[in-house]
C-alpha cells in the first residue's frame, strides 16, 4: 500500500533501509556474558562449607567432653547424648557470631549447663530420692569402681554444686572461668565448691582426693 509521493518518503526509506539496531554485524566479536544473577550466590556455598568445617573440627575436638560433663551432670547417657546434641544445634544455629571472638569451650558449657538446669526443673517432680553410698571397700585411685562411685556421689549434690565441681574439677576451668559459664560471683562458685567437696568427702570417705 502507497502512503504518498515518493518525492516525500525519504525519512522512511532511511528507517527501512539502516540495520536493524539489535542486530550486530556478522562480524562483530560475541559480547561478554553477562555474570550471573547469583554472582554472590556462589560464594554462599563456600562460605557455608567453610563454616560447617569449623563447626566439625571443633565438634571432633570436644564433642567427647562435652558428653562427659553432660553425663557427669546427669548420670544417664542417652540423657547426656541429647543434652550434648541440645548444646550443639544451638551452637551451630549462632556460629557465624561466636565462631571468632568467643571462647567455644566456656560457651558450649554454659548453653549445656543451662539445658541441664532447665531438665532438672522440668523433672524435679519426678526426681527420685537416691540412697546413701553403701560401705565398700576403699576403691583405688583411677579405678573404675572409684569412677562409679564419683558419679554416684554426684548425683547427690545440689545440681548447682554439682555443676561448679565438673567445671573445676573435671573440666579444670579457673574459678573465675566458672563464674562467667554459671553466671555467679567468683566467691559464690568458691563457696558452693567448698560445700560440694566437704560433700563428698562424707560420702566417700576422708581418703578420696579433691580433685
Amino acid at each position: 500500500m502507497r502512503t504518498g509521493r515518493p518525492g516525500r518518503r525519504g525519512p522512511v526509506t532511511e528507517a527501512r533501509t539502516a540495520p536493524p539496531a539489535a542486530t550486530p554485524p556478522a562480524d562483530a566479536p560475541a559480547p561478554a556474558a553477562d555474570p550471573p544473577s547469583g554472582g554472590r550466590g556462589a560464594a554462599r556455598p563456600r562460605a557455608k562449607a567453610a563454616r560447617d568445617a569449623e563447626f566439625t573440627a571443633f565438634v571432633r575436638s570436644d564433642g567427647t567432653r562435652l558428653r562427659r560433663s553432660a553425663y557427669l551432670m546427669c548420670r544417664d547417657w542417652h540423657l547426656a547424648q541429647d543434652l550434648a546434641q541440645h548444646t550443639l544445634a544451638r551452637m551451630y544455629a549462632v556460629w557465624d557470631r561466636i565462631r571468632e571472638e568467643t571462647n567455644l569451650r566456656a560457651y558450649s558449657r554454659r548453653v549445656l549447663m543451662n539445658a541441664v538446669f532447665d531438665q532438672q526443673r522440668r523433672c524435679r517432680g519426678a526426681e527420685v530420692v537416691l540412697a546413701d553410698v553403701p560401705d565398700r571397700p576403699d576403691p583405688a585411685p583411677g579405678t573404675p569402681e572409684l569412677r562409679l562411685a564419683l558419679v554416684d556421689a554426684l548425683a547427690r549434690l545440689p545440681v548447682e554444686d554439682r555443676a561448679v565441681l565438673v567445671l573445676r574439677h573435671a573440666e579444670d576451668h579457673s574459678v573465675d572461668a566458672v563464674a562467667a559459664i554459671l553466671g555467679v560471683s567468683v566467691p559464690a562458685v568458691k563457696m558452693r565448691s567448698a560445700r560440694a567437696l566437704s560433700r563428698l568427702r562424707a560420702l566417700l570417705g576422708e581418703d578420696f582426693p579433691d580433685r
